[in-house]
């Protein structure tokens, strides 16, 4: 139980920064919504996917390989400024090779118009890059608060300049036609200021982490940095086709949408941008849960409790995802004002399918654990990139007829599908025993729960009758999941005290 209680101190911490960050930003999409035509916001999205799947070669797992070579009895140091040379040379290059390369890449991601978008864009990944292992640090050395400072400032700087941007420069230059404002601000850059504030609020993140940074030696350990490259470079087959699962069906979006002309399909891609926002709420947790877990449980593995811990875990997070689902899909005619264009609410329906998948992808990141620890990174290699071939597959063949429903339901598809591989190929090689039947229940009387709301809403016309039968469906499940699990809640520190 303590170790549970660390886990979750850590993750309240992780996560209260993520969760406050990222709803910051969240609170974006009403306004850039507002500000945005469905075009503008498609081509924001295309950038916004392309910079997590580049980041991804960038980084190449060097964040994992330094938290498990850190947990092996290593130099701490030698490791960091190991991996730390090793990122600061690789940055270089690629940043380098996009800028050279900017053209094409626009037009692969049917950007023609904006080549500079590319530029910019490596800007902020290469920043991204250099903070990667000043923040895996923070958290190795357990110090969330730092880490949660650094995170929020980031996203109130880039919210403020947004705000400038689109709100007080054009106010400025209008009403100063020949000011130094005036002569600067280009109305046809559309998203490409958005872009700008991402490379200056990760500026102020590289600057405020330059005592971590410059915490390296100029000492390079070869032999520290094959062993950490043959354990990394499967797990960046990994993110690459993880990256695939989470934002290439945007870009294959804007390419294939059963619509004529770049301006319609940078309309659908906005469309299912916008709506994907929704299913944040579920990507936040997960998120937050990642960066307090991933050292948690590498730290854990010389426990002889651990596959018990590992089983515990997964049972709590699964609860307080299905919450989460329900807290979603059940008040989705509140959540959908967040969209403040209302040509995209179109799309609401792709939210509770989307809010599966991140369900499934969060348990798999959950069940990911075995074949980190084993040393098989390989296995995720494989199982990601089968999943990126499910993504491919269903996208490439229904887009062009289903346009973002095809989206929604291919990553559905592929993390379903990745989540079953690893339970079942992960039990053989370090088994844990994971309470598979009761989290099916939990799972199952959730569906229940929303397909009778879903039916109970073809029946009744009152909005107000609506609320009160998801709020009726919700307390249920909460007051089941508390009866279910009294006799262990009953041993947490605050919960337990309400229950008895």
């Amino acid at each position: 139980m303590a170790s549970l209680k660390k886990l979750a101190g850590q993750t309240a911490w992780y996560g209260v920064s993520s969760i406050f960050a990222r709803l910051l930003n969240y609170l974006l999409t009403p306004y850039l919504t507002l500000k945005f035509s469905k075009a503008t916001y498609g081509e924001m999205s295309i950038v916004y996917a392309a910079i997590p799947f580049l980041n991804v070669i960038f980084t190449y797992g060097m964040e994992t390989a330094y938290f498990r070579f850190s947990n092996r009895g290593l130099d701490q140091k030698k490791v960091f400024s190991t991996g730390s040379l090793s990122l600061i040379t690789s940055t270089i290059l690629l940043t380098a090779g996009m800028i050279l390369f900017r053209n094409q890449i626009a037009g692969l991601l049917n950007l023609r118009d904006h080549p500079q978008f590319i530029t910019w864009a490596a800007y902020i990944i290469a920043l991204d890059t250099l903070t990667t292992l000043p923040f895996a640090k923070l958290r190795n050395d357990n110090r969330p608060r730092k880490y949660a400072s650094i995170r929020v400032l980031s996203i109130v700087v880039n919210i403020a300049l947004v705000y400038f941007f689109y709100s007080v420069l054009p106010d400025i230059a209008k009403n100063n036609p020949g000011s130094f404002f005036a002569n600067w601000y280009d109305p046809a850059l559309g998203a490409g200021y958005f872009i700008i504030a991402g490379i200056i609020s990760s500026a102020v993140t590289f600057l405020v982490l330059l005592p971590e940074f410059f915490s390296f030696r100029l000492e390079w350990n070869k032999k520290l940095w094959v062993e950490m490259m043959l354990y990394t470079l499967p797990l960046m087959i990994a993110g690459f086709g993880g990256m695939i699962n989470e934002t290439f069906d945007r870009i294959m979006l804007g390419r294939w949408a059963p619509m004529a002309g770049h301006t319609a399909k940078m309309a659908e891609v906005g469309i299912y941008g916008a709506c994907y926002k929704l299913s944040i709420l579920i990507t936040l947790f997960v998120q937050a849960f990642r960066m307090g877990a991933e050292p948690f449980f590498f730290q854990q593995a010389g426990n002889e409790d651990a596959p018990r811990t590992y089983a515990r875990v997964m049972k709590y997070f699964v609860i307080t995802i299905c919450c989460m689902f329900l807290m979603v899909a059940l008040y989705l005619d509140l959540w959908k004002h967040f969209i403040q264009n209302r040509q995209m609410w179109v799309g609401l329906t792709v939210v509770p399918i989307l809010l599966l998948a991140n369900m499934c992808l969060g348990v798999y990141y959950n069940l990911a654990i075995w074949y980190k620890l084993s040393q098989k990174t390989g296995a995720g290699a494989t199982i990601t990139l089968v999943g990126a071939a499910i993504t491919l597959i269903i996208n490439f063949f229904f887009i062009p007829y289903y346009s973002y429903m095809a989206c929604a339901w291919a990553t559905l598809i592929c993390y379903a599908t990745m989540m079953v591989i690893s339970y079942i190929w992960g039990q053989r090689v370090y088994p844990i025993p994971y309470p598979v039947k009761k989290l099916l229940g939990y799972f199952a009387f959730m569906l229940l729960l929303y397909f009778l709301y879903i039916g109970a809403g073809h029946i009744i016309t009152s909005v107000g009758m609506h609320y009160l039968l998801a709020t009726l469906f919700l307390v249920s499940y909460i007051v089941y999941i508390m009866r279910k699990e009294r006799e262990e809640l009953q041993r947490l520190p605050v919960i337990g005290r309400m229950l008895k």
